[in-house]
């Protein structure tokens, strides 16, 4: 499928034009990674990646998109005819879908020239955060809900019908059951998922009327909106009564609050729920949930069975953005790569210079105890004891002497601008989140004051940033 390269800032084609005019387009290497976690949070769930390589595939400039850049007086003739055979040719490095991520770390290399390199970055950048922060979301309201089912219903909530779409996949990476988007659902092979309206209420005669016309139709998947009018004087002996007549033809149902206190109705719907002989009904709630909601409703025994979120969900809630940036980490001079480094008067936005990779460290029992940024020759093994020191250059380090497994994360996912393997399925990336998720202590993952997991970088990559910022010390430029 054909993609837009006009999908990219201005000023990447304004430098790109720059670049080939002065004969720059040499190979480079890119990586992208984030600065801090999201929701005040201790981990992040990376997303994304695989609708990128998609898109990567067949990112290409169309004949109107040359006619409009023509139209900008700002290109010359000779570059627009570069830009004709365009396209994404390059190698790309990056951690699985679904895997616990952390700051400071590359999520994505690219190796490609830097033309193509700068190009792209749009484009892989907001893929990749938005994804990402509605995963990471998704994976902590998933969390809170301890093993109940959260269903993801944000359609009409999401910032526009791509938003919507991408929330739908992300949000199933982090731990939703299902999704209310029929077509997410469709094009993703995700569960999908639904009640009613209160419009299909308010329709009907009685409400009465209404449930039973809806069990009747649906006796196998009914689940019923009891709110619209009285929660517990009507929906509620309503519910009952057309419950009832399920459980005669062997139907199990469910009843669903949208408003009012979730903690003091699901408790005195679930009594008379029992009271009735209805035991098996389950009890479905939603109405501006988010993690904390729903973790302190779960600490304190609220009996809810399935947690629809939909606004705080698909659109990150408190945080509007994840904080991924794509910065230059080496390019080719005279015939070899050049690690560069970004300096800045903010010690966090200065970048890790050069060519690395990444590896995460378990101890005996299969816990993430550090995850380990380094050059390329730099390669650990198990038992040979080495020094992590923090990223900061600051005097913060710590022995290790690695007993368990050690994990490289990045791997190849292109190269020459094609793909290397099939696409995983959503299941299998759900799985690799929650199986990623288990290898980290609670304490990483809670919500108040989570412990921060160490990210470090090697002896070899410490050196050279140290030796970047004495010889660029106190000059504007590198």
């Amino acid at each position: 499928m054909k993609n837009s390269a006009l999908f990219t800032d201005y000023y990447e084609l304004t430098m790109a034009q720059g670049y080939w005019k002065h004969g720059m387009d040499a190979k480079a290497v890119f990586d992208m990674f984030f600065r801090r976690q999201p929701f005040k949070g201790g981990y992040s769930v990376f997303a994304g990646l695989d609708p990128l390589i998609d898109s990567l595939e067949g990112f290409s400039f169309s004949s109107e998109d040359l006619a409009w850049l023509e139209s900008q007086a700002c290109f010359e003739p000779a570059f627009l005819r570069f830009l004709e055979n365009f396209k994404f040719s390059g190698d790309i490095y990056a951690i699985e879908e679904g895997e616990l991520v952390f700051p400071q770390e590359p999520l994505l290399r690219v190796h490609a020239n830097l033309i193509e390199a700068q190009i792209v970055e749009g484009l892989i950048l907001n893929m990749l955060n938005f994804q990402s922060l509605i995963a990471t979301k998704s994976a902590r309201v998933s969390m809170a809900a301890r093993g109940k089912k959260l269903m993801e219903f944000g359609l009409r909530r999401a910032q526009g019908q791509n938003g919507a779409m991408a929330a739908s996949r992300a949000s199933f990476i982090g731990g939703a059951a299902g999704t209310s988007n029929a077509l997410a659902a469709r094009q993703l092979g995700i569960p999908a998922m639904g009640t009613m309206a209160h419009s299909w209420v308010m329709a009907f005669d009685s409400e009465l009327e209404a449930f039973n016309a809806y069990a009747d139709l649906y006796p196998s998947n009914t689940t019923l909106l009891i709110d619209t009018y009285d929660t517990l004087e009507s929906g509620l002996p309503n519910a009952i009564a057309a419950g009832k007549r399920l459980a005669a033809r062997g139907c199990n149902f469910g009843v669903r609050l949208d408003s009012g206190d979730i903690d003091y109705l699901s408790r005195k719907v679930r009594s008379a729920l029992d009271k009735a002989g209805l035991e098996k009904a389950f009890i479905v709630v939603s109405n501006e949930l988010d993690e904390y909601i729903v973790e302190r409703l779960v600490s304190e025994g609220a009996p809810v069975d399935v947690w629809g979120v939909g606004t705080h969900l698909v659109t990150g809630g408190e945080e509007s953005a994840f904080t991924g940036v794509y910065k230059l980490a080496a390019v080719e001079r005279n015939g070899s790569y050049q690690s560069v480094m970004k300096l800045s008067d903010n010690p966090e936005k200065a970048t890790n210079p050069g060519i690395k990779e990444l590896y995460r460290f378990f101890d005996s029992s299969g816990a993430a105890i550090a995850d380990y940024m380094a050059l390329e020759e730099e390669v650990p093994e198990k038992g040979k004891p080495i020094i992590l020191y923090h990223p900061s250059l600051d005097m913060r380090r710590f022995r290790l002497n690695p007993e368990g497994d050690i994990k490289k994360l990045l791997g190849k996912v292109m190269e020459g601008g094609k793909r290397i393997a099939s696409a995983k399925s959503m299941n299998d990336i759900q799985n690799k989140r929650i199986e990623s998720a288990k290898a980290f202590d609670h304490t990483y993952l809670r919500f108040l004051n989570p412990h921060i997991y160490k990210v470090s970088i090697s002896q070899g990559l410490r050196d050279m940033k140290a030796d970047f910022v004495e010889r660029f010390r106190g000059n504007n430029s590198i």
